[in-house]
C-alpha cells in the first residue's frame, strides 16, 4: 500500500523503526553545536517581514536549485520584490523531486505554519498570505522555542565582541544557551589578501600590536580564553585542503613575518605555517576541554565572475577531492603524542572519505567515550543517501552508539525540521535492522541508543 507524502510513517518503513521514533525520539530536546544563525538577531528577536526574509535570504541551497531551474539572478540574490523570489521559489519546487528541499520546503510548511498545501506556482499567493499572517507570532527566539532547542552554538571569529551572547546570558526571558564557537580561518589562511589587515585587527581587539608568531599565538590564547568565560566550548576549522608539514619555530615565525609583510608565500610554507598553528591551537583546545571540529574536502568560490559579483558563501561551492588520509592522521598524532588532543569531530564534505575518516578516528579513542568523532553528514550529504552512508560507515568499523548526531548548519531559523529527518533515519536504520534479524528488539537497549545519538551524547559529550 503506497504511502502518503510526509505521513507520520514519513522514512519510518518498520513498525520497529516508528516505535523507535514516536517512543524515544521524537520529543527529545535539540542541541545544535554547530550553526550560522546571528547572536544579534536571536538577543533582538527578530521579526521576518515575509517569509521570503525568513526562508530565502541567505539561503544558498535554495539559491542553486533555483539558478539551476533557469531563474534568472535578480530573482534569486538580486532587486526583485520578495514575492517575485517567493514565487519564483515556488515555481522551482515542484522540479525538486530526489532533493531533500522538497521535504525540507513541506516540512517546514507544516511544522511551523500548520500550513499542508504543497507549494507550487498555482499555490503560492495562498501560502504566502497565509504564512505571512501568522509571521508576527513567528519571531526568531519563538521559533528556537517552538522547536525545542536547548543550546545553540554558533560561529564567531576570534576577534568578535561576543556582546549579544553576554547580553542573553543576561536575559532571564529567554533561556536557551547560545554559546559561541571560536572560528579562526582568518589566522590561518596566510595567503589571503586580508590576513595582514585581519591580524591588524586582532591587535585592536587584544591591546597589543601583533608583529611576530610568538605575539599572535599570545593573541589567540587570550581571545581562546574570553570564548571559554563566555561559555564556549567549541572550535570549528574550515580546512577545504588538510596540510602536514613539520617545521622549525623559527621557520614559521619567518613565514608569518613574510605573509605579514603581505607578501605570498609558497605552498610548502604555507602547509608549515598552518600545520604549526592547528597543534599549537590544539593544545589550546584542549586545555580548556573544548571539542574541535574540522570541516574538510571544500572547494570554495568556483564561479569567479559570481564571486567578484556576490562574494563568498553564495551557492558556488562544490566538493573538494583531495587527499586527507595523511596529514590528517599525522596532524591528530603530533598532538597525541604530547597528550595534548582535545575533544575532535572530523567532517568531510567528500563521502569518498567516510571509512577513511571512521578509521582514522578509532585510532585515537581515549578516556571519554567517542572521544573522536566521525561528524555527521555535511552540507552537499545532508540528505537521506548521504546520511545513511555516513551512519553505515561510522557504524561499520566504529560505535555507531558513541555517535553525537545532528546539527544544522544552517543560516535559517526555519531550518530545526532537519533534526526530525534525521531523527527519522537513525530510527528506521536500526529498525531495518532489527527487522532483518541483525540485532534484537530489545527496546530498552533500542530506545536508549536512539535517544543518546538524538540528544544525550551530545550533551554529555559538550557539557554545556
Amino acid at each position: 500500500m503506497a504511502k502518503t507524502f510526509l505521513d507520520n510513517s514519513f522514512l519510518l518503513n518498520n513498525k520497529v523503526a516508528e516505535k523507535l521514533y514516536f517512543d524515544y525520539a521524537k520529543d527529545l530536546p535539540i542541541i545544535d553545536y554547530h550553526c550560522h544563525l546571528s547572536p544579534q538577531e536571536i538577543y533582538e528577536d527578530k521579526q521576518f517581514k515575509n517569509i521570503t526574509e525568513a526562508w530565502l535570504y541567505g539561503d544558498h541551497y535554495k539559491w542553486r536549485a533555483m539558478r539551476a531551474n533557469g531563474v534568472p539572478e535578480h530573482l534569486v540574490t538580486g532587486d526583485a520584490d520578495d514575492y517575485e523570489r517567493f514565487e519564483a521559489w515556488a515555481k522551482t519546487v515542484p522540479y525538486t523531486i530526489g532533493n531533500p528541499l522538497y521535504q525540507w520546503t513541506h516540512l517546514e510548511l507544516r511544522r511551523f505554519f500548520n500550513e499542508e498545501t504543497l507549494l507550487n506556482e498555482k499555490t503560492a499567493r495562498a501560502i504566502w498570505d497565509n504564512v505571512n499572517e501568522q509571521l508576527p507570532q513567528k519571531t526568531a527566539r519563538q521559533l528556537i522555542l517552538d522547536s525545542k532547542v536547548e543550546v545553540i552554538c554558533t560561529t564567531d571569529d576570534p576577534i568578535d565582541s561576543l556582546e549579544y551572547h553576554i547580553a542573553l546570558q543576561k536575559d532571564e526571558q529567554f533561556n536557551v544557551k547560545v554559546l559561541p564557537s571560536f572560528r579562526p580561518d582568518k589566522a590561518l589562511e596566510i595567503n589571503k589578501p586580508t590576513f595582514a589587515a585581519w591580524i591588524g585587527s586582532l591587535s585592536e581587539v587584544v591591546g597589543e600590536t601583533i608583529e611576530s608568531y610568538e605575539q599572535l599565538k599570545e593573541a589567540l590564547a587570550k581571545r581562546i580564553q574570553f570564548f571559554d568565560e563566555v561559555g564556549g566550548k567549541v572550535s570549528d576549522h574550515a580546512l577545504d585542503t588538510i596540510y602536514y608539514a613539520e617545521a622549525t619555530e623559527q621557520e614559521v615565525s619567518a613565514i608569518f613575518d613574510k605573509g605579514l609583510a603581505g607578501s605570498q608565500v609558497s605552498l610548502e610554507e604555507e602547509a608549515k605555517y598552518k600545520t604549526a598553528l592547528l597543534i599549537f591551537l590544539g593544545k589550546q583546545y584542549a586545555s580548556y576541554n573544548w571539542a574541535m571540529q574540522y570541516h574538510i574536502s571544500a572547494h570554495r568560490n568556483n564561479n569567479t565572475r559570481q564571486f567578484n559579483n556576490l562574494g563568498p558563501d553564495t551557492g558556488y561551492d562544490s566538493i573538494n577531492d583531495g587527499p586527507i588520509a595523511v596529514p590528517l592522521t599525522r596532524l591528530l598524532d603530533a598532538l597525541a603524542l604530547e597528550d595534548a588532543l582535545p575533544k575532535t569531530i572530523v567532517y568531510s564534505l567528500n563521502p569518498k572519505d567516510y571509512y577513511v575518516i571512521a578509521s582514522i578516528v578509532g585510532s585515537f579513542q581515549e578516556k571519554v567515550p567517542g572521544k573522536i568523532q566521525f561528524g555527521t553528514a555535511w552540507w552537499f550529504n545532508d540528505q537521506k543517501e548521504g546520511m545513511l552512508d555516513q551512519m553505515k560507515a561510522l557504524a561499520s568499523i566504529g560505535i555507531f552508539s558513541r555517535f553525537i548526531g545532528m546539527l544544522t548548519d544552517s543560516r535559517s531559523f526555519l531550518s530545526y525540521t532537519r533534526h526530525e529527518y534525521f531523527r527519522r533515519l537513525v530510527s528506521n536504520l536500526i529498525g531495518e535492522w532489527v527487522e532483518n534479524g541483525e540485532f534484537p528488539e530489545d527496546y530498552e537497549l533500542l530506545g536508549t541508543i536512539v535517544q543518546d545519538i538524538c540528544y544525550y551524547n551530545a550533551k554529555n559529550y559538550f557539557n554545556f
